[in-house]
């Protein structure tokens, strides 16, 4: 049962990792906006997004 639940929890989070990255790009290239926010903070934000998510990953490579 915990080599399973370990396995979902590797899915989830390599599913949060792509999800951020679509979201992050998403922001930089303009296709997602948030309104009443001016789009070169929307772009600020994206970058944030992206690069918080590469970390992410290298932070946990690093752990293993």
């Amino acid at each position: 049962m915990a080599k399973e639940t370990n396995l979902l929890g590797v899915v989830m989070w390599i599913v949060g990792v792509l999800v951020s990255l679509a979201v992050g790009f998403g922001m930089i290239d303009g296709v997602l906006v948030v309104r009443w926010i001016p789009s070169v903070i929307t772009v600020i934000a994206g970058w944030i997004v992206v690069i918080g998510a590469i970390i992410g990953v290298i932070t946990a490579i690093i752990r293993k």
